[in-house]
């Protein structure tokens, strides 16, 4: 089993693990990380939300951390794919939970998985709550996506306050996730209204350096920015590219970003 001895990166732990186990790519630790946890029992609004923010982050050159779990984490992991680091509360030989066991072998290949406990350790719940510090701590931001009082994301919430990692979360209807809308009530949170401009905060690839100048979409646009003159030339790619942020479309034209 490999192993990270320098956890320099984790500075922001009061009680650092001594070491951590690891399988897949460390150069993800050198991206910009935010974290996403939440609920285990996500609403399908959730979901969506969780689907759009890790994929917007993944695009822009965030690496998404979380922890493996069914629900929120394993949603953000999966959309955020191969840009995510999953931290788990049992030893990388055992693959938990058993229900995510595609994505979680995927992410051993080409993705990172991390774990400070040793081969043949079992999941356990306060393990999980120690996993919690080391997905906080890796990270820029904290998101909690979902969360019902008493819920182990609000104790993610507490630490990132505690290590001064800012916490945001998702709008959620009154009487639905009333954990994340008592964080936002008592301004301990703040809200992402905007997925693709949250992520902008956190990307250190420059939008425009990602255009090809060669693309015959971008060199139509420049020429003739109707929008129905793209769209009768290249159809619903258009959208794909509005989807990727290198385009805005704006009634009847279509701008460069």
């Amino acid at each position: 089993m490999n192993t990270i001895d320098d956890i320099s990166f984790l500075t922001k732990l009061k009680k650092p693990p001594k070491k951590l186990y690891y399988k897949g790519n460390l150069e993800l630790l050198n991206m910009p990380k935010v974290s996403i946890v939440g609920s285990r029992k996500m609403s399908v609004y959730t979901k969506n939300l969780v689907l759009s923010l890790s994929s917007a982050l993944a695009k822009r050159g965030v690496c998404v951390v979380s922890g493996a779990a069914i629900g929120v984490d394993i949603t953000a992991h999966n959309a955020a794919y191969p840009n995510t680091i999953a931290v788990f509360g049992n030893g990388l030989d055992i693959i938990y939970p058993a229900s995510n066991a595609k994505i979680i072998s995927q992410i051993y290949q080409n993705s990172l998985a991390l774990s400070e406990y040793e081969p043949d350790t079992p999941a356990m719940g306060f393990r999980f709550l120690e996993r919690n510090r080391i997905v906080v701590g890796l990270s820029q931001a904290l998101v909690v996506a979902q969360a019902d009082f008493r819920s182990g994301s609000l104790q993610s919430a507490r630490l990132a306050r505690e290590m001064g990692v800012p916490v945001y979360v998702l709008p959620q209807r009154i009487n639905e996730s009333m954990g994340t809308n008592e964080l936002l009530g008592k301004n301990l949170a703040n809200l992402i209204y905007d997925v693709d401009e949250f992520a902008k905060n956190f990307s250190q690839i420059d939008q425009a350096s990602q255009i090809n100048e060669d693309d015959e979409v971008v060199k139509f646009i420049k020429e003739n920015d109707s929008f129905d003159e793209v769209y009768a030339n290249f159809g619903d790619l258009i959208y794909e590219y509005e989807l990727d942020g290198k385009v805005e479309i704006l009634g009847t034209k279509v701008v460069i970003k």
